[in-house]
């Protein structure tokens, strides 16, 4: 574990207990948390973000390596103040001939109050939890994989297969988890095991490569997660959906070297984001992020060292 994880582990464990007062004290308007729906095809799929809501962090997580007047710069760019700054949380539904594919499946009742909306968003478009038959976990941290159980135990999308990594399964499902691994993950762990024994046996354990459905792949990102994946589309400049790879467009293209509070391997998690990033800018590829402003879709532009978010 390095030095890092340990200065922020009584952040990780006050954003896990919840942060309601926290999010209250950014007063954002209730409008915010009902985004659009922005829809696009991409070769053989149908895509349409939907919002989860917001996730409120403060600095400490969002940029522990700027100095005050870059941080301060950040959060304003981000619309928040010296507390921290609201995030999208942008999750693609994609439809492929009979399936109706979830990458992440958002917070549920289990991380802040102002997310958990997929549900609510996918009904104002008609789409029942019935009817979604595979969910992508690009890794199982509680604002992607929250939702799996709903407040009363139930499974929330019953007839879905659930794919994870076989990397990050292994990881958060180890026995010996809290004798082996840093006080300030075991609040994470606990939550991943809670999402991945609802569904163990339903789940399909991936490796790099693997295809979901025909065209759809399986990248590794490792870093945010020991087991973190993106998912590739392929089309007319081949589709990457990100996850926590890049967490945020504002901060890491303008500075790709900083560290992001919440990845379990800070140094793995910035090497892939610059291969990430490198690759995305010399192969054009199409990006959608996770916590990116909505709905997430757009290019990487290099910029000297750095890049610039080009919104599609």
């Amino acid at each position: 574990m390095s030095k890092f994880e340990t200065d922020i582990g009584a952040t990780r464990r006050q954003l896990l207990a919840g942060s309601a007062a926290f999010a209250a004290a950014m007063a954002l308007p209730r409008d915010v948390l009902a985004a659009p729906f922005h829809q696009f095809a991409h070769g053989a799929f149908d895509i349409t973000v939907v919002s989860d809501g917001l996730i409120t962090l403060p600095p400490e997580v969002l940029l522990p390596d700027a100095g005050p007047e870059e941080r301060a710069d950040f959060l304003k760019r981000l619309g928040g103040n010296e507390k921290g700054a609201a995030v999208q949380a942008n999750i693609p539904l994609i439809r492929h001939g009979n399936d109706l594919i979830l990458i992440d499946n958002g917070s549920g009742t289990n991380f802040q109050p102002t997310a958990g909306k997929l549900a609510e968003n996918l009904k104002t478009l008609g789409i029942a939890p019935e009817q979604i038959t595979k969910v992508v976990f690009t890794h199982v941290h509680p604002d992607h994989s929250g939702a799996t159980v709903t407040a009363d135990g139930k499974v929330l999308y019953p007839n879905a297969r659930y794919y994870v990594s076989q990397t990050e399964w292994d990881f958060w499902t180890d026995k010996s988890f809290e004798m082996r691994r840093p006080a300030a993950l075991h609040g994470f762990a606990k939550g991943a095991q809670r999402d991945l024994f609802a569904v163990e046996d339903r789940i399909v354990r991936v490796r790099a490569g693997d295809e979901i459905v025909s065209g759809m792949s399986v990248v590794d990102t490792p870093g945010h997660t020991p087991g973190h994946v993106s998912i590739e589309l392929k089309g007319r400049d081949n589709l990457l959906i990100t996850g926590d790879a890049c967490t945020n467009d504002t901060i890491f293209f303008a500075r790709p070297d900083w560290h992001f509070g919440f990845d379990t391997d800070t140094e793995v998690a910035l090497a892939s984001r610059r291969r990430l990033l490198d690759r995305a800018a010399s192969e054009k590829l199409k990006l959608l992020g996770y916590h990116w402003t909505y709905p997430g879709v757009g290019y990487a532009e290099r910029r000297g060292d750095a890049y610039r978010f080009v919104s599609a």
